[in-house]
């Protein structure tokens, strides 16, 4: 019976461990999903794609997590600060008033430079004509 319990407390420990460790990911995956789209218009030069302008709110302390786009994206900071964490590249420190680009199939992460402060930025995406914000960024392994 006491090899049973501590089985219990063992199985249990290392479930909550797990839990705590995949929560971060988990919620950068949520990060991905969140904002309002603003307009989106047919690109008449580029059959079946569009232009998708998305408002996109950065709690503090948060991060995109890495993740890619299917299209390009041009990312314009409205309010704080965010770091650009682009593979294979030096991390960029992008403030209110400036903005940044990716390419399709770029693994990045964009992290909220404060811990205490929301950061704010408008996200313009060329993507598949009908993608819906979900579908705008792919979770990177």
């Amino acid at each position: 019976m006491k090899h049973i319990s501590s089985l219990i407390v063992v199985t249990l420990a290392v479930g909550l461990a797990f839990v705590m460790l995949a929560s971060p990911t988990l919620m950068a995956q949520d990060n991905l999903k969140a904002g309002k789209v603003l307009e989106r218009t047919t690109l008449k030069a580029a059959p079946g794609w569009e232009a998708i302008l998305v408002e996109r709110d950065l709690p503090a302390g948060a991060e995109s997590g890495k993740h890619t786009q299917m299209g390009n994206e041009i990312v314009y900071i409205e309010s704080g600060s965010v770091i650009l964490q682009v593979q294979g590249k030096s991390d960029k420190t992008v403030k209110a008033g400036e903005a940044f680009t990716t390419s399709a199939g770029e693994v990045h992460n964009v992290k909220n430079a404060s811990s205490s402060e929301p950061a704010k930025a408008l996200a313009f995406y060329v993507a598949k004509k009908g993608s819906k914000i979900e579908d705008l960024s792919t979770p990177a392994k």
